[in-house]
């Protein structure tokens, strides 16, 4: 079930919130109602963070768009509205129930203006309404210390990196608003979504409501509320923020030191999987000059007896990444750099000079299943190489087809090449353009690139799926005049490399 909010908290009333409901539905705000009402060249200034041509095409909506264009400067755009405007645009919960129910605040002028942020969210099949807290963009001063986090980057990257199958039980630890949630209840039965936040389980709760759904929301820190329970998929965008255990903020401060909480959070979530259950979690991890950051987080995953695969999607100086979250916070430049300073000061007396960013996806072993924990770590940042849930659940699926095929039975498997490039670096010399690099890369794919020679090139171009691995060695072997065992043990590492990537697959 989905639990109401306290009487006295944001949407408390679950009668305004379903006429709210009914309004927004009415008005058409969806995300393809208000791209249609802004325009295409608005919109896409609007999603680059220009507001003023967003605010023209609203000023000049009229007829039945009207309501939509009052809805969108209210609750997109920050505008304030007359107290007709209001009434007209939400007939079922008028403009008196939305401000006693923490939806919209009058002014001084006597207007109205949005104090929940609450805006459409899309999946590419179906459309949200997502409540949250008005970021600092849309406020006066910083943030509320109990600030709700509306839509994202974590959550967005976090949202696309999940797998999408089918499952029974559901855990979204750390929900905030309920984004994650909101994607889980497609294709999980039952949802249980925790946070240590009241408020933020009062929105969570309301945007459940709003979209028709059911979700368990709990109060409490880490694997607390579901002591003992076990879940087919975990998803968490925790409050991973590396500081020096201040809870300044609850949606970005865990109040433990360091980057503590994501390793108590990957070395307690094995406990509460379901045998060959999956988990994706959104961390930041410290790195300390002259060290590698996959021992730190190889060590937050020995002993777990998960497989694993994690991925580094940025590396932030201790400047750059104390600058993002003061500034995401809205303090005033004083503030800001009276507690930037102290959080500097901390990252250099702890010896910590950068901060990893990434997605740790976690499997557990299937029920008798005996193959030791497998863990991949590495570093992708490239823009157009996303970690996505397809992506993930192929990666396992890999690195399981690896473990159990032998080099006997793989020298015996038709093999065939994915749709690949083969990228090639030349430099000038007395003879022309001479090739000094070459690899393999499949578009698209998080790290699907192998360095190639002329054999291997050769190799992989023939591998479609026509005759089996071992007589393609054997052929390359005779053409080049060398042993075929010899060229067998040398193309093998290259041929699991390129399966592990994606690149190869067995076609049979």
């Amino acid at each position: 079930m989905t639990r109401p909010p306290e009487s006295s908290g944001p949407l408390h009333d679950a009668a305004v919130l379903d006429a709210l409901g009914a309004d927004l539905r009415a008005a058409e705000f969806t995300t393809d109602g208000v791209s249609s009402l802004l325009g295409a060249d608005a919109d896409a200034a609007f999603a680059r963070g220009v507001w003023w041509p967003a605010l023209r095409a609203t000023e000049r909506a009229s007829g039945d768009r009207t309501a939509l264009a009052v809805v969108a400067r209210l609750f997109l755009l920050g505008a304030e509205e007359p107290r007709e405007r209001v009434d007209a645009a939400f007939p079922a919960a008028g403009a008196d129930g939305l401000v006693a129910n923490g939806v919209l605040a009058t002014t001084p002028r006597g207007t109205f203006r949005a104090a929940l942020d609450i805006r459409p969210h899309g999946d590419g099949h179906r459309d949200f309404l997502v409540v949250s807290d008005l970021d600092s963009a849309l406020r006066d001063g910083a943030v509320r210390r109990d600030h709700v986090l509306g839509i994202g980057g974590a959550s967005v990257s976090l949202a696309r990196a999940v797998v999408r199958e089918p499952v029974g039980r559901a855990l979204d630890l750390g929900t905030g608003c309920g984004i994650q949630a909101l994607h889980l209840d497609a294709h999980c039965a039952d949802i249980v979504a925790t946070d240590t936040n009241v408020r933020a389980l009062a929105l969570a709760a309301a945007t459940a409501r709003l979209n028709g759904m059911s979700w368990d929301l709990r109060c409490g820190s880490l694997f607390e509320p579901v002591a003992g329970e076990r879940f087919d998929l975990i998803v968490s965008n925790p409050p991973f923020v590396v500081g020096a255990g201040a809870r300044d903020y609850i949606y970005r401060d865990s109040g433990v030191v360091g980057d503590g909480l994501c390793r108590s959070l990957i070395e307690q979530v094995g406990a509460h999987l379901q045998p060959g259950g999956t988990a994706h979690v959104m961390a930041n991890w410290i790195v300390r000059a002259g060290d590698d950051w996959r021992e730190r987080v190889s060590g937050w995953l020995a002993g777990t007896g998960l497989h694993a695969w994690v991925v580094q999607r940025e590396l932030a100086d201790p400047v750059s990444y104390v600058s993002l979250w003061t500034s995401d916070a809205g303090e005033a430049p004083e503030q800001a750099a009276r507690r930037g300073g102290e959080w500097l000061d901390w990252f250099a007396a702890e010896g910590i000079t950068a901060i990893g960013m990434g997605m740790i996806a976690l499997r557990a072993p299937r029920a008798g299943e005996q193959r030791p924990p497998d863990h991949v770590l590495e570093e992708i940042t490239a823009a157009d190489e996303v970690v996505t849930g397809p992506e993930v659940q192929a990666f396992f699926a890999r690195r399981e087809y690896l473990h159990h095929t032998t080099d006997e039975a793989l020298l015996a498997a038709r093999l065939s090449t994915a749709p690949v490039f083969l990228d090639e670096q030349s430099l000038p010399g007395p003879d022309g353009w001479q090739v000094v690099g070459a690899a393999v890369r499949r578009p698209g794919g998080p790290g699907a690139v192998i360095g190639v020679d002329e054999v291997s090139r050769a190799l992989l171009a023939g591998c479609r799926g026509e005759v089996p691995l071992g007589t393609l060695i054997d052929l390359l072997a005779a053409h080049h005049g060398v042993d075929a065992g010899a060229l067998a043990t040398a193309a093998l590492p290259v041929v699991r490399e390129a399966i592990g990537r994606g690149i190869v697959y067995q076609a049979d």
